[in-house]
């Protein structure tokens, strides 16, 4: 679904309705008691004007510090409330981007470079930012402009016409520029979010930089898009000096009117010099706090434009996981397709296409076939990860789609080509967070011949790797990656080249255990290397 940054805006707010009264309450009474101040002026002025000094203008000097004193606990009020929320928002939206993230359906992260995706977590801190004035300045500034205009109406039946237009010039000035400074902001936006990513991948790739490359080829394409992006800064930042020079005119214009007819009033003994005194001071908080709304409406564009990048990841799509069936059968699955069919949505070309097969329970296949047949798109398929545009799966007779996605995931094990260790301990990366015997976790180290790094370390398995494991040897991280899927003993293995880096003595050993009948689970790999194919029950060839 299509969301408006508008949408998205009033939809989180929706969240925070119980917070947001709270919030307006204390406003309201904030405006309020704002005006203690021009109408303690005023009666003050009264009073010095009878040249008496009497105990009811030293009452009335303290109601007007209490006043203030007031209105700043009332603001210490709404800031312990927005306080919460700016917690909240950040607890909520983390927790949302590590929900999202391995759900999206990979589909759409084929599109897109995922790592880069969580740039836009950084958004929350914008959103963060920018509530409380929102959430504060803006209502409170919003009240006393009210009361304010109310009180003067008081003074004169006048003030009622330019309260009118002072609403009437607000609402344009919104109206016709806040649609364009949105745009501009989300092109601003766009911009920033491309030189991170330029900047990420020059980090990712420095050493072929360093070594291969052009010297100025990085920098040349970094000032490209710093040019786009001061473009569409100085885009949307016209658009807040327009708004800003339109104020400053009307504001001197809103000023000289109001000052004007406070002295014509006076003149015609219409209003007091106290009265006067308090309307001048109403003025001036009145505009202050258009000026405050006015400067506001930069942090709203921001705001909106911050929902907008989050929605980026939130408006991804999340693996369909409806079906209702669980797996209770042991022993390995038997695989049947029927004339399934795949592609990609932006590729004209079918990877797959009216393929057919049948894989036996505890049969063991090797995939075979020439670069671009679809080898790995198959894996995929058949580990629940892409779904099909046509045809269908079973997997012991029981379409994919009728499994509950986690228990079908943890029933079956894939082993990416692609390296997928994380910053964390070596017993994080094979368990993954799961509950496993230790003596399982002994003997699947000792079946993949862990031991031997696992003894050069001083931490065994509770050692730091970092990220990609950038230092282990390519052949640690292929045995760590292979004993998290075996672990779990999964029903199905599907692996892709899973011993490329390990020698040969050490592959044999491997490939004879995971291949050997007693395993009691299917397994489908691709390798070109000859003993998956002497081990195996049959090779299956994709043209």
């Amino acid at each position: 679904m299509s969301w408006t940054p508008l949408t998205r805006f009033w939809n989180l707010l929706k969240v925070y309705r119980i917070e947001l009264r709270q919030i307006y309450v204390y406003a309201i009474f904030a405006g309020l008691v704002n005006l203690s101040l021009p109408v303690g002026i005023q009666a003050i002025i009264n009073f010095l004007q009878s040249g008496e000094l009497t105990s009811t203008w030293i009452l009335l000097v303290v109601i007007v510090l209490i006043g203030i004193a007031l209105a700043g606990i009332l603001q210490v009020f709404q800031l312990r409330v927005v306080e919460n929320i700016q917690q909240d928002l950040f607890a909520r939206s983390a927790f949302e981007f590590s929900f999202r993230l391995p759900k999206i359906s990979f589909v759409q992260l084929d599109k897109v470079h995922a790592p880069e995706l969580v740039n836009r977590f950084f958004d929350t801190l914008s959103v963060q930012k920018g509530l409380p004035k929102i959430l504060i300045d803006f209502p409170l500034a919003a009240f006393q402009i009210i009361f304010g205009l109310l009180v003067l109406t008081f003074y004169s039946p006048i003030f009622i016409f330019l309260g009118v237009g002072l609403a009437l010039l607000v609402f344009l000035l919104i109206r016709l520029t806040g649609p364009k400074g949105l745009e501009t902001s989300l092109g601003e936006s766009k911009q920033k979010y491309r030189l991170a990513h330029w900047l990420e991948e020059v980090a990712r790739v420095n050493r072929s930089l360093k070594v291969n490359g052009d010297p100025n080829f990085h920098m040349d394409k970094t000032d490209d898009i710093v040019v786009d992006y001061l473009k569409e800064r100085r885009g949307h930042f016209s658009v807040l000096i327009n708004q800003f020079i339109i104020f400053v005119g009307f504001k001197v214009i809103l000023a000289a009117g109001l000052l004007l007819l406070g002295g014509l009033l006076v003149f015609r003994e219409e209003m007091n010099i106290g009265q006067f005194v308090a309307a001048e001071i109403l003025i001036i908080l009145i505009l202050n706090s258009i000026e405050k709304i006015i400067r506001t409406i930069d942090t709203i564009y921001d705001v909106l434009t911050s929902l907008e990048k989050i929605g980026v990841v939130t408006d991804l799509k999340l693996d369909n996981g409806i079906g209702k069936k669980l797996i209770h059968e042991p022993g390995g699955f038997h695989v049947r397709a029927s004339e399934i069919e795949f592609g990609f949505p932006d590729e004209k070309k079918k990877i797959i296409e009216n393929l057919s097969f049948e894989i036996q329970a505890n049969e063991t296949i090797v995939l075979k076939g020439p670069s671009g047949s679809g080898k790995t798109v198959l894996l995929q398929i058949l580990g629940g990860i892409h779904e099909l545009d046509k045809g269908e799966l079973y997997f012991d007779g029981v379409p994919i789609g009728n499994y509950q996605r986690e228990p079908f995931y943890q029933a079956v094990g894939v082993n990416f080509a692609t390296n997928q260790i994380f910053e964390g301990s070596i017993r994080e990366n094979i368990l993954l967070g799961r509950k496993v015997d230790e003596s399982l976790l002994t003997e699947t180290i000792d079946v993949l011949r862990l031991n031997t790094y696992l003894n050069t370390q001083p931490y065994g398995l509770e050692s730091v790797v970092d990220s990609g494991g950038r230092r282990l040897p390519r052949s640690v991280i292929q045995k760590i990656q292979l004993a998290r899927i075996i672990i779990n003993k999964p029903k199905l293995l599907l692996m892709e080249n899973p011993l490329q880096f390990v020698e040969e003595r050490e592959r044999s050993a491997i490939i004879d255990y995971l291949m050997a009948k007693e395993r009691n689970w299917t397994v489908v790999v691709v390798s070109d290397h000859p003993h998956w194919t002497d081990c195996c029950s049959r090779v299956l060839e994709m043209k």
